[in-house]
């Protein structure tokens, strides 16, 4: 209780809330631009929470990403343009309701169902995260190799049906991740003589470069492209939204629920619980026909899943310290910045902290609704602006940004050349999200898997010595060859046919 009291003055504080505000508008701004990512709104955000405290800086993050996955289905809806990959599931449902005149009220539901559904998932978290940590008090390094490795192979198989690209993507990443001193002898490796890379690849810099050079890239090469122009106008945003809780409700709890279990799963994330929920609704649907011609099911659905798959991915984050997706990943590492170690012992020496996220994302959620009306009213005549003057200053804020981590220049140089790599990467299909969390927990497994193998003087058998290890070595092995199976599936159904 004194925990809670102190995180809850802790949030109380002007600074605190203004923090908040401002992010929650930085937010919205990044999410409803399309192309743009949640993930990038927090990459950007990283430098600035270089100067604030722990509590404020995982604040901010919070708030920018609620609100950025929610901005993403305006110009969805208005353009058929998802502003994130998360709005991607129903982006054609969404726009074909709106050119028939009802884009206001698609709109509504996406904002009311994406706050209750990030409020759900903030429910199961207060609830599931104190019961897991004092279970996780008792794993020992076994265990979290086992989680950590669990968590790079589902970050592989969640991209899509290429999974040789998406494990290549994750191999690069786990390259970038042995850059700098070894763990155990602290030798040098790969660094080329550069001192500045003796700590490993700049994070922050990393990031910024991956997830936003390459939009900005795009931009310049197709600079006179041009987008469609809103269709309808969002009016009357709220009306008939009491019929839709009352009518929905069930599909909303199902979803909620689905998008915090999806959202849990290291590597998974809002997009696929999006797509995830979106076709559960599909399957389960009690009039198909209605769902696909006229019904807002699908999207109330999906919307009500990705907002409640972003408190979902912060259980592993705080409990295992295993990121659940890349936003969660980058928290990981403020955190480990602010000198506050996620796991298990967060609920013993920083219980504060963990009460004080819990409380960011009640604010944040029921932010969201005003904020979001704010939003929809503005979204249509800043979306007719070029996206080409928008490129500019976001350029210059993200040199800013790479270079005020640690004032200098070479962080502008590593910003470059992962944003020219990124982009290269996407437009051959290479996911840039594995490659992130491989830097991310490439450094985590790495520290597991040596404090093991000198704990037992290298014998690898004993991985498999304790019970939880052995279950997670064999679900970790299922993933593997979960796509073999599914080919040679496959296979045997053609030669059938």
């Amino acid at each position: 209780m004194d925990a809670l009291l102190r995180a809850a003055g802790m949030i109380a504080d002007p600074q605190v809330m203004l923090t908040i505000l401002a992010a929650s508008f930085f937010g919205l701004v990044v999410g409803f631009i399309p192309g743009l990512t949640a993930t990038m709104a927090t990459a950007l955000l990283v430098p600035f929470a270089m100067f604030l405290d722990p509590v404020a800086a995982i604040a901010a993050i919070v708030a920018s990403t609620a609100m950025a996955i929610f901005a993403g289905d305006i110009p969805g809806t208005l353009l058929r343009l998802p502003g994130t990959p998360a709005s991607a599931a129903y982006v054609d449902h969404s726009y074909r309701l709106a050119m028939s005149g009802r884009a206001g009220e698609v709109l509504g539901v996406n904002l009311i169902f994406s706050a209750l559904g990030g409020v759900l998932g903030t429910l199961v978290l207060v609830l599931a995260a104190p019961t897991l940590a004092d279970y996780a008090l008792s794993l020992s390094s076994f265990e979290f190799f086992w989680l950590a490795v669990l968590g790079l192979s589902c970050a592989v198989f969640v991209v899509g049906d290429n999974v040789a690209k998406g494990a290549a993507a994750l191999l690069f990443g786990l390259l970038l991740a042995t850059v700098g001193r070894d763990y155990t002898s602290g030798f040098p490796r790969f660094n080329f003589g550069e001192p500045d890379l003796l700590d490993g690849v700049p994070f922050v810099a990393a990031l910024i470069g991956f997830f936003a050079l390459p939009e900005i890239i795009r931009t310049m090469l197709a600079p006179d492209a041009k987008g469609a122009t809103p269709v309808a106008q969002a009016s009357r945003i709220f009306a008939g939204m009491g019929r839709a809780l009352l009518r929905w409700r069930w599909n909303f709890l199902r979803s909620g629920l689905l998008g915090t279990t999806v959202g849990a799963l290291p590597g998974a994330g809002a997009d696929t619980a999006a797509w995830t929920s979106y076709a559960v609704s599909r399957r389960l649907s009690k009039d198909p026909e209605a769902w696909n011609r006229d019904s807002v099911e699908g999207i109330v659905d999906a919307t009500s899943a990705n907002n409640a798959a972003l408190s979902g991915a912060w259980i592993p984050a705080l409990v295992f310290a295993i990121p659940g997706d890349t936003i969660t990943a980058i928290a990981i590492a403020v955190l480990y910045m602010k000198n506050v170690t996620p796991g298990p012992s967060i609920f013993l020496e920083n219980a504060h902290v963990l009460y004080a996220v819990f409380i960011t994302f009640f604010v944040a959620n029921l932010l969201m609704i005003p904020l979001g009306w704010l939003a929809i009213r503005a979204a249509i005549p800043i979306l007719r602006l070029p996206r080409k003057i928008l490129m500019a200053p976001l350029l210059l804020f993200a040199c800013l940004g790479a270079y005020s981590v640690e004032n200098s220049m070479f962080g502008i140089g590593v910003m470059l050349a992962c944003g020219f790599i990124g982009y290269w990467m996407e437009e051959n299909g290479y996911p840039v999200g594995p490659a992130v969390l491989g830097m991310v927990m490439g450094r985590l497994v790495e520290e597991h898997l040596m404090t093991s193998l000198i704990k037992v003087q290298g014998d690898v058998t004993r991985f498999f010595e304790r019970p939880v290890a052995t279950a997670l070595a064999l679900f970790t092995l299922l993933v593997w060859l979960w796509p073999l199976a599914r080919w040679l599936a496959r296979t045997m159904r053609r030669r059938a046919a």
